[in-house]
C-alpha cells in the first residue's frame, strides 16, 4: 500500500469510528506515516479487536465517546490537523434496523465533528458513500452525477442522512472556509469486516458461508452487479486525497470492474475451493441494480488506482478469516 509520507509526519489526526473496519486500516496507515493519530468509537460496530495492534504504538491514542453527544475530550487542547469522519454505520441489515441512530451519526455527529474542526482549522475528510447515487441512470457514475434516491425507502435513513452529510461538509467549507474533503467510497471489502455479526456485507456474507460449506445466499436473481476495491486501495486513495494540493471537493473511491453478484458467488467459490450450493433469497428492497464509479477524477487528481484484483483480495480476506478461525 503506498501513501504519501512526508506531508503526515508529526501531523496531528483525529480519527472518528476508528474501531471500525476502514477506520483501524486507516489509523494504522497513518501511524505507519509518522502522523500523532487520535482515535474515538463508541463500539457501535467497531470492535476492540480491531485496535489491538494500534494500541501498542507510541503514535496512537484511543478515546471511547459518541460523537452525536459531541463528548469529545482528549483533543481539547493543541492543534488538530486532519480530522477523518469514517463514523456511520455501513452495512444494509444494520442500518435498516438502526434507522435513527444511523441519521443521528450521520447528521448530528457529523455537525459535532465540524465544528471540532471550525475549532482547530482543520482539514476535514469525510466519508460518505457510492450509495448517494441511488439507482443510478449513469453507468460508470461520475462524481457530477446527482442521485436517484428514495427519500422513504428502508434504506433510506443511511443514503438521505449521507447526503445531508455532504451538503453540510459543503456548507462549512462557504460560511468558515473549512477545507473539506468528500470521499465516496463504493464496496469496499478485506481483513476486519467481521464475519460473526449477523450484518454481514455481501463478500464477508459469501466467504463465511463458502468457507464453512453452507449454501452461498443470493439475494434476487444474482444479475444486479457491484465493483469491489480491496481495503488497502481503498486506504491508499483516501489518504491520498486527505494530503492532496487540489481543489476537488468530491472523489469517487473504488474499482471500476464491475461484476455480477452471481458471478461473484461463483468466484468465491473457486477462489475458497468450496464445495457449497448457491441458492437465491428474496431480493432487497430498495436494492439498486448496478453500481460501479467513474474514477476518472481520482486517477488524475491523486495519481492513484486500485492494484489488487479480486480474485487475490478475496484470497487474503478467506487467509485472514480462516486464520482467525471465524469461519
Amino acid at each position: 500500500m503506498k501513501i504519501p509520507q512526508d506531508p503526515l509526519e508529526g501531523k496531528k489526526v483525529l480519527i472518528t469510528g476508528v474501531a471500525g473496519f476502514i477506520g483501524s486500516w486507516m489509523a494504522e496507515a497513518l501511524c505507519d506515516a509518522g502522523a500523532l493519530v487520535t482515535g474515538i468509537d463508541n463500539f457501535s460496530t467497531g470492535t476492540e479487536n480491531n485496535l489491538k495492534g494500534l494500541t501498542r504504538r507510541g503514535n496512537f491514542r484511543f478515546e471511547a465517546c459518541d460523537i452525536v453527544k459531541g463528548d469529545i475530550k482528549s483533543v481539547d487542547g493543541g492543534n488538530l490537523d486532519y480530522v477523518l469522519h469514517l463514523a456511520s454505520r455501513p452495512s444494509p441489515d444494520d442500518y435498516s434496523r438502526n434507522q435513527i441512530d444511523t441519521l443521528l451519526v450521520n447528521s448530528i455527529g457529523t455537525s459535532n465533528i465540524l465544528e471540532l474542526a471550525r475549532k482547530h482549522d482543520s482539514r476535514v475528510l469525510f466519508t460518505s458513500t457510492s450509495e448517494i447515487y441511488g439507482n443510478a441512470s449513469v453507468i460508470p457514475t461520475p462524481e457530477t452525477y446527482f442521485g436517484y434516491v428514495n427519500p422513504t425507502g428502508e434504506m433510506s435513513a443511511y443514503k438521505e442522512s449521507k447526503r445531508f452529510g455532504e451538503s453540510l461538509c459543503v456548507a462549512y467549507h462557504r460560511t468558515y472556509g473549512i477545507d473539506v474533503r468528500i470521499a465516496r467510497p463504493f464496496n469496499t471489502y478485506g481483513p476486519r469486516i467481521d464475519p460473526k455479526s449477523d450484518y454481514d456485507r455481501v463478500i464477508a456474507r459469501f466467504v463465511k458461508q463458502a468457507l464453512a460449506g453452507r449454501p452461498i445466499t443470493v439475494h434476487g436473481d444474482g444479475s444486479q452487479s457491484r465493483s469491489f476495491c480491496y481495503i488497502s486501495d481503498a486506504v491508499a486513495g483516501l489518504v491520498s486525497f486527505l494530503v492532496a494540493r487540489t481543489p476537488e471537493k468530491v472523489l469517487n473511491i473504488g474499482s471500476d470492474k464491475e461484476i455480477s453478484i452471481l458471478s461473484l458467488a461463483r468466484l468465491v467459490k473457486r477462489v475458497v475451493k468450496s464445495s457449497s450450493s448457491i441458492t437465491f433469497v428474496d431480493a432487497r428492497k430498495d436494492d439498486v441494480q448496478r453500481r460501479c464509479p467513474d474514477i476518472t477524477k481520482a486517477k488524475a487528481t491523486l495519481e492513484w488506482e486500485p492494484a489488487v484484483s479480486l480474485s487475490e483480495g478475496l484470497r487474503r480476506t478467506a487467509r485472514w478469516w480462516t486464520k482467525q478461525k471465524w469461519a
